[in-house]
């Protein structure tokens, strides 16, 4: 999610996860059938306000190319190295339980796998970064991996090829250096902060709504999605087997019925307006209502079944 921070998020006849767990069998394992979008397209899952916002900024003469300036070699190569520099890159031989769940996710989606790393931080985040001409890569941080189940941390990582798939570009890659505070660079940050940053993330909102959709899709189950949102709203590995979805759900639609009269519209437009992610109940609401839509149920239709066995 080009780059992005996360702060982090029932339909009928769909089981708790697509990818379900392995038997071994002598010297193989055998898989579990797994589904897969052979033809998915980003706009199937694309949210209407994603495509609005995306529009808006293209309207505006010489905004992508003057973001790519600025965006040049020097900023990409500082949020780079540090990423790089101070994380654990999964693969096969190290973190091989993590890296699976990234093949898997990326496979379901049908895109290309980007690099994963690992980075030790006390606060509950993941993002992506595409800087040019590079291997596109997502972080997760160690509490966030604390924090939720595999399922749950597989649905992060679908919601960060999300904004891979969906191309989300450069302005994601300015909201990102907002957001995560390198826009201090000189020269940098005083031009996005004063001009893009209520527009950038308008747009980011909007974007994260999408990958919300791409990490359902991978995960086969709206509760695992919500259960997400949950837990970065407010809770802890101690807390965890306590926390109940439906009951965050039906705080979302308080918060909604909450919101509605002329007042609670304004409060919430200004309580929402310089963040970089919607709120987490309204991501719960709106993941929920999509999940029992009819096109969820024609993507699940399309997607294609398959089964594998693994030398081991």
């Amino acid at each position: 999610m080009a780059s992005h921070k996360l702060r982090l998020c029932t339909s009928p006849s769909i089981g708790f996860g697509t990818i379900k767990r392995t038997r071994r069998i002598g010297n193989f394992v055998c898989k579990a059938t797994s589904v897969v979008f052979r033809d998915l397209d980003a706009d199937d899952f694309r949210h209407p306000l994603d495509k609005q916002n995306t529009l808006i900024l293209r309207a505006i003469p010489g905004l992508n190319e003057l973001g790519r300036a600025l965006l040049g070699s020097v900023s990409e190569q500082v949020m780079l190295l540090e990423n790089i520099g101070t994380s654990v890159l999964v693969s096969e031989n190290q973190l091989s339980e993590l890296h699976q769940l990234m093949i898997e996710a990326a496979e379901i989606l049908n895109i290309e796998p980007p690099d994963l790393y690992v980075r030790q931080s006390p606060v509950p985040n993941a993002y992506t970064l595409a800087i040019s001409g590079k291997k596109p890569f997502v972080v997760i941080h160690t509490s966030l991996v604390e924090l939720l189940t595999r399922k749950e941390l597989q649905a992060v990582l679908a919601h960060e090829l999300g904004h891979l798939k969906c191309d989300h570009g450069v302005w994601l890659t300015f909201a990102n250096i907002l957001t995560l505070g390198a826009y201090t660079l000189p020269g940098l940050g005083g031009f996005i902060a004063q001009s893009l940053e209520e527009q950038l993330f308008r747009w980011l909102r909007a974007a994260e709504l999408t990958c919300d959709r791409a990490a359902l899709l991978v995960a086969q189950d709206p509760k695992v999605v919500i259960s997400v949102l949950m837990k970065l709203a407010g809770g802890c590995p101690s807390l965890a087997e306590q926390l109940n979805v439906d009951a965050f759900l039906e705080q979302a639609r308080s918060y909604e019925k909450a919101s509605s009269s002329p007042v609670g519209w304004y409060i919430r437009n200004a309580q929402t307006r310089q963040l970089s992610h919607p709120l987490p109940v309204l991501r719960a609401r709106e993941i929920d209502e999509w999940s029992r839509g009819r096109d969820y149920l024609t993507l699940l239709s399309r997607a294609t079944r398959t089964s594998a066995v693994q030398r081991v």
